[in-house]
């Protein structure tokens, strides 16, 4: 994980900063281990340990201990907290948004993040996003429920999402230009096969 000032809102320290708040801030009705933090953010458990002290510390985010399990959450009583989940919601919130919105799409075995924001995330600079490409991988997709998906996604975001449909036989050729050109560049999966609960996967 990245120490430098995240390219999608420099304002947070770092990325494994940024990443656990949107978890915690976007998701305030549940709790995380510190294991479960680290997994899902792709932060090693060190850093995940040093952010969460920091965010404890400044009472951003509460604690519970659990046995040896030390469980966090957001504290919705900060006065800081909803002016964060707003900007959270801004930058960083797509991943979760799209997550959300999409994980009862049927037949879809894939959702995945492409685009101008997928590229931020992966640290490249450039200007700010204007819009959240997703691509929905699978078969007997209807396009009727993509793009319900997508409008309940863009009017919680503010931003337009521009989704697409893709075979699971078009994603995997590499003869299919547009698969081709999405590989080219980087992704963020938000929904692959067999999650439960939109674990996200950079590639």
């Amino acid at each position: 994980m990245r120490s430098e000032a995240p390219a999608l809102l420099p304002i947070f320290r770092s990325q494994a900063q940024a990443e656990i708040l949107a978890l915690l801030l976007l998701h305030p009705d549940k709790e995380f281990s510190l294991t479960d933090l680290s997994r899902r953010t792709k932060a090693p458990l060190t850093s995940i340990h040093r952010e969460v002290e920091r965010l404890v510390e400044a009472e951003i985010i509460a604690e519970r201990h659990v046995g040896r399990n030390r469980m966090v959450h957001a504290n919705v009583d900060h006065p800081a907290s909803e002016p964060l989940i707003r900007l959270l919601e801004l930058s960083f919130g797509p991943q979760h948004v799209v997550a959300d919105e999409f994980a009862k799409i049927p037949g879809a075995s894939e959702v995945i993040i492409f685009g101008s924001w997928a590229a931020r995330h992966a640290g490249e600079a450039g200007a700010t996003p204007h819009d959240i490409d997703v691509l929905v991988v699978g078969e007997g997709v209807a396009r009727a429920d993509v793009y319900e998906a997508g409008d309940r996604a863009q009017a919680r975001l503010g931003l337009p999402v521009n989704p697409t449909i893709r075979s699971s036989a078009q994603w995997a050729d590499p003869n299919d230009p547009l698969s081709s050109q999405i590989r080219s560049s980087p992704t963020l999966t938000v929904i692959s096969e067999g999650d439960v609960d939109g674990t996200l996967a950079a590639r």
